[in-house]
């Protein structure tokens, strides 16, 4: 009885730290959209939106046949890094005569895109939830 007793009040102090920590910190928000690169969707890559002034946490989601959402994103204005991977060959996984062979991919995205320090890409996340369409070119 006494332990089960200890265990409800360590449970209910858990719960009650977890519900402080919430409530500060920085406001955010959803972002969703599509990619597109040289006119077509982007099949797999990630986006990620960074605090330009460098304070406080990225935020970002995966991008899957030219559809992305990233959440709890940063209130502001961000800097976008997007990057995007294609098959440039195959190696195996295993040194083995019969071992399977798994691709090997490289950055399909010009470094303007997908490199943190020289991205040209901008965005100023509302409160709320936001949409935002990327159509990138060569």
């Amino acid at each position: 009885m006494r332990v089960l007793r200890f265990a409800g009040a360590v449970t209910a102090f858990a719960a009650a730290v977890a519900l402080v920590g919430c409530s500060d910190g920085p406001e955010l928000a959803d972002v969703s959209g599509t990619v597109s690169y040289d006119g077509k969707p982007l099949d797999d890559g990630a986006i990620t939106f960074v605090p330009a002034d460098g304070k406080g946490g990225t935020a970002g989601g995966v991008i899957k046949d030219g559809k992305y959402t990233a959440a709890r994103v940063p209130i502001g204005h961000t800097k976008v890094v997007i990057s995007g991977s294609k098959v440039v060959g195959k190696k195996k996984v295993y040194p083995t005569p019969n071992s399977p062979e798994m691709p090997v991919t490289a950055e399909l995205l010009p470094p303007k895109y997908s490199d943190p320090a020289k991205t040209e890409l901008a965005h100023e996340v509302k409160s709320g939830t936001n949409e935002k369409n990327w159509e990138l070119g060569k």
